[in-house]
């Protein structure tokens, strides 16, 4: 993922920002926890009041029962302070789940070939939630504690200064050693981060394909590799871990050794009548009040760099290049001349040239074949027609108007493609057949299914077109997930339905009938089949021949048979074919 060193730089400016979405809920957490810090700040006042009063024989009542109410009131206004800082927490999360989402579905078709799907799921769960719990527990705690500190450390200065001196010092050596475990935890939990991002990926890949890692036998391979990947995670978490290790002991040693010295120079300064004891109650209160606190304030700057791991990643993820929307033109309903064309189309993938100099034109109606050896390219114009990609020279045309000028889902409207392939998504047939067309109706879905054959099928499953088809249409066979593509795209009615390889996987009877039916589909709209077989081929009005990139020939079957070596050299490979596979049935 591309990103200049200026892009990548994520600082506490970035985290700051992310509160201010929700500012109407952080400052009144915020005012709540102060207000909290500001009840607790006034108990060792009332517990130096309450011992002056013991020596005295005063009533003792009142001064418990307020000191009583400022720790009921400290507990429940604190309580709903860190409520609303979880509620903050989630609802920042919510809204980078929800652009995540957004980004990754509408990010051009490029970036998926760079990036691995299961690192990106990975950032919109496991970052996610690091980043959750950094805003709940530690980003607010920075200004709270630094009040808190202000105003213990201004109560201690005017009970006693020496022993403020001294205080501050601990505190600040302790500080000194724990910054420079500071960028070394953010390092090693971006390597965590990276490391979790990798399993998930690598794990995706092997459930996606859970057949043939069986089929391979390939299960402990998988398992290995995956098991690795969990390694350099927990390896890079360890380390992160043992950084943080050394914060809190850092600061228990702050804590327990003010605390000694202050009660060893406070009885010093008792015995020689410079300070009261209420005073020194109130003053190791108060050394608690700050040096606790600010052992926190030094986990939740750990915290806040884990977080700000987590937030380089999401903003990389962020920042994927997406499909234009803004400014541009819808496709023109009607026009003059082909409904598309490209138009002297070159295109690469990185350093390898795909495409060069291709141009060709689909009439508004009609029945073209693409055919050409593995590798011609057949698939990457069918890619560029569907504006997965945008070529690199020359222009893809739709009825005269350059594709790059037009909001891909609106051109989209107007063309359908059926993958290789053919996926189908987790759900019901019903929910597969629609997809394109969610407004479908009754009348169109069985017509779809009359055309591709599919209709004793559906009245043959227990719930028809309810019955779910599985993961990836799994309970379905490979023809039958073909046909279920085909008529999804013929459910869009599209002006051009785009088909590579759509009789693949059925068999000669199948086959036989779609390609009438896609004779009946041309005359109401533009028809372009990449195809192998012999049928799909002959049955069109005119046949594209792809060579090495380019278009080497373009007619009917008949002038490219008699005039075009390529053409018939395909022509014969597959009818060898057909002879072997003939005579094996004999045999």
């Amino acid at each position: 993922m591309a990103a200049t060193a200026e892009d990548s730089r994520v600082g506490y400016r970035d985290l700051f920002s992310l509160l201010l979405e929700k500012r109407t809920t952080v400052v009144w957490a915020l005012t709540l926890t102060v207000l909290g810090t500001a009840l607790g700040l006034l108990q060792p006042l009332m517990t130096m009041r309450l011992i002056d009063r013991v020596g005295t024989g005063e009533s003792l009542v009142v001064p418990v029962l307020v000191l009583a109410g400022l720790f009921l009131a400290q507990a429940c206004v604190e309580a709903m302070g860190q409520y609303l800082l979880d509620v903050a927490g989630e609802g920042v999360v919510l809204r980078l789940r929800k652009n995540l989402v957004n980004r990754l579905l509408l990010a051009r078709i490029g970036a998926f070939d760079r990036q691995r799907v299961g690192d990106l799921l990975s950032r919109v769960g496991t970052d996610t939630t690091v980043l959750r719990d950094m805003v709940a527990g530690s980003f607010v705690q920075l200004v709270t504690v630094a009040l808190t500190a202000v105003g213990t450390a201004g109560l201690m200065l005017w009970i006693d200064p020496v022993m403020f001196a001294v205080v501050i010092a601990t505190i600040v050596a302790a500080a000194v050693v724990v910054a420079g475990v500071m960028a070394g935890i953010r390092g090693a939990t971006e390597q965590s981060l990276a490391g979790v991002g990798t399993m998930t990926a690598d794990l995706e890949r092997a459930l996606g394909n859970i057949r043939t890692v069986r089929a391979c036998r390939a299960e402990n391979r998988e398992t290995e590799r995956i098991g690795a990947d969990a390694e350099e995670a927990y390896a890079s978490g360890v380390r992160a871990a043992r950084l943080g290790s050394l914060v809190g002991p850092m600061m228990e040693v702050a804590v327990n050794g003010s605390f000694l010295l202050v009660l060893l120079i406070g009885a010093v300064r008792v015995s020689n009548g410079d300070l009261t004891i209420s005073a020194l109650v109130a003053f190791l209160l108060y050394a608690t009040y700050l040096v606790m606190p600010l052992a926190g304030l030094f986990s939740a700057v750990t915290l806040i760099q884990r977080g700000l791991g987590s937030l380089k990643r999401i903003q990389e993820a962020l920042r994927l290049p997406v499909e234009a929307t803004a400014d541009a033109a819808e496709p023109p309903a009607r026009g003059h001349g082909p409904l598309l064309e490209l138009r002297d189309v070159s295109f690469s993938y990185g350093e390898r040239q795909v495409l060069s100099g291709v141009s060709l034109q689909i009439p508004e109606h009609g029945y073209l074949a693409m055919v050409g050896r593995s590798g011609a390219g057949k698939t990457t114009v069918a890619s560029l027609i569907e504006r997965f990609y945008d070529p690199a020279h020359g222009a893809v045309l739709f009825r005269g108007v350059d594709v790059r000028k037009l909001e891909h889902r609106s051109y989209r409207r107007h063309v359908a493609l059926v993958e290789q392939h053919t996926p189908l998504l987790y759900g019901s047939l019903r929910d597969n057949l629609t997809y394109a067309a969610p407004d479908a109706g009754e009348d169109a879905i069985r017509e779809a299914l009359r055309t591709v054959n599919l209709d004793s099928l559906v009245r043959g499953l227990p719930d028809g077109l309810d019955t779910e088809v599985g993961e990836r249409g799994l309970r379905l066979s490979g023809g039958e997930r073909q046909r279920v593509a085909i008529a999804r795209a013929l459910l869009a009615e599209p002006d051009l339905l785009l088909l590579d390889e759509p009789t693949s996987q059925l068999d000669t009877i199948n086959e036989a009938e779609l390609a009438e039916a896609l004779l009946k589909v041309s005359e109401r709209c533009s028809l372009l089949v990449i195809a192998h077989r012999l049928s799909t081929v002959r049955a069109a009005r005119r046949i594209v021949v792809m060579d090495g990139g380019r278009v080497s020939s373009m007619g009917t079957h008949e002038e490219l048979l008699a005039g075009d070596r390529t053409y018939r050299q395909l022509i014969e490979s597959h009818l060898i074919q057909s002879e072997m596979s003939a005579q094996e049935s004999q045999l």
